[in-house]
């Protein structure tokens, strides 16, 4: 991407590549312009086990997660031009709210083990940039706290606890409605926990036990090791209130993984759409029969994902499936997405394929893993940034246009009839 302007100094900066102006965000930008200069960095910036921790799926060298990514590579925009760009804009609304751009923070648990305070940092970058940011139920900062930071942004995503008829479930509802939260995430893709094969090796437990390859780890990541030491382990604090507020971090860990067991039933669905008065999103569809299942319950919003590639490597990439998925709602529900968005370029291919809003994960924590507290900022800005780039290329002007651009989606999944349940990839064409 090019561009001219004045710079910080008032004269022209005559033309180069956009960022030429010497602020410090335009040095970051300079220095990592993409997401993957952001991993590398990230990569030799913290512990090895943390970033396993993020960048792994479940298998051997993480073959859903490049499975996602390849599968987002294959789908193609075919442009317009001759276009009047003047009046591009990249904002849209979402279950009554403006934000700013079709773009989100999605939820993701134990971040503090990548950059401690990492829930804090992203949640202050999504409220600067008017977007959402959705806290996980294993947040290691609290709904509380994160609602003083992000009372326009905050969503929160809910791993089921189905205990006592899930008590604890109903409990942290009625909290995130209390703090404001403006839509109620319930994730339905972890029914049970996966052998994550890289965290196996890792020997990675909360709290850290320091055997000698972990400390060797921690040793090669001096900058990741003294924020550690200062700030301390992450803890579970969404859990305080069950345990005690002066609960260790291990009694915190293990009420986690006594406690969350993360299973959720249609019968609990349909409980938690009665006591949630906001909207409500399900997370990790893959499947339109479930996508009707739920818009029969009232829910609001249909998440395709496979959790990242982070839970069954047999799983079709996410973006695979969105067009089947959004033909089944017909516009009853919004489309959600996440899998593998590392660019504006990944929000328009979503958009196009079917989706209403896009969540990005890793791309925006391995910023803060590589930057520290400016990496939020930093990654909404560069997302910003390239949607508007994008959709001017594609000569696209606002996100309703991005919906109806001609895409190219030759591994779309076409899903047989319910009772005869086995999806066929196909080629597949949509003109626009």
């Amino acid at each position: 991407m090019s561009g001219s302007g004045t710079g910080n100094t008032g004269k022209p900066a005559g033309w180069g590549a956009t960022g030429a102006a010497d602020t410090p965000a335009a040095q970051l930008r300079r220095k990592y312009p993409t997401f993957n200069d952001l991993q590398r960095r990230a990569k030799w910036r913290v512990a090895r086990f943390a970033y396993d921790f993020v960048a792994g799926g479940v298998g051997d060298g993480a073959p859903n997660v490049a499975h996602n990514r390849a599968a987002m590579d294959a789908v193609r925009i075919v442009p317009r031009y001759a276009v009047d760009l003047t009046g591009v804009n990249i904002a849209t609304s979402l279950f009554g709210r403006d934000y700013a751009a079709p773009v989100g923070v999605a939820p993701m648990g134990n971040v503090g083990m990548v950059w401690p305070r990492a829930d804090a940092i992203l949640a202050a970058a999504a409220q600067a940039a008017r977007i959402p940011y959705v806290s996980s139920t294993v947040a290691n900062v609290g709904m509380e706290e994160l609602a003083r930071i992000a009372p326009d942004s905050l969503w929160f995503q809910l791993y089921g606890m189905p205990a006592d008829s899930h008590r604890l479930s109903l409990d942290m509802i009625a909290r995130a409605e209390a703090v404001g939260a403006h839509a109620l995430v319930v994730t339905l893709d972890v029914p049970m926990r996966q052998k994550r094969v890289h965290d196996v090796r890792n020997g990675l437990v909360v709290p850290f036990k320091f055997r000698p390859r972990t400390v060797l780890d921690i040793a090669r990541a001096p900058f990741w090791a003294l924020e550690m030491l200062q700030k301390g382990q992450p803890r579970f604090e969404n859990m305080r209130k069950y345990v005690g507020e002066n609960a260790s971090v291990a009694e915190l860990a293990s009420f986690v993984t006594q406690n969350m067991t993360t299973g959720v039933t249609w019968d609990d669905i349909a409980r938690f759409r009665e006591a949630w008065p906001r909207a409500l999103v399900l997370k990790g569809i893959q499947h339109p029969a479930d996508a009707e299942r739920a818009v029969a319950l009232g829910v609001d919003g249909i998440w395709v994902s496979n959790h990242g590639g982070r839970q069954s490597d047999a799983a079709p990439a996410s973006i695979d499936t969105v067009p089947a998925i959004a033909a089944a709602v017909g516009g009853r529900a919004k489309i959600l997405y996440d899998g593998s968005i590392r660019s504006g370029l990944d929000v328009l291919r979503t958009l196009a394929a079917g989706a209403d809003f896009c969540f990005a994960g890793r791309a925006f924590l391995l910023s803060v893993a590589a930057i520290g507290e400016a990496g939020g900022g930093h990654a909404t800005a560069a997302f910003m940034e390239e949607i508007r780039g994008t959709f001017g290329q594609a000569g696209i002007r606002n996100v309703e246009e991005a919906h109806r651009a001609t895409v190219l989606h030759p591994n779309a999944v076409r899903f047989e009839p319910e009772g005869n349940t086995a999806g066929v990839e196909v080629p597949r064409r949509r003109v626009g």
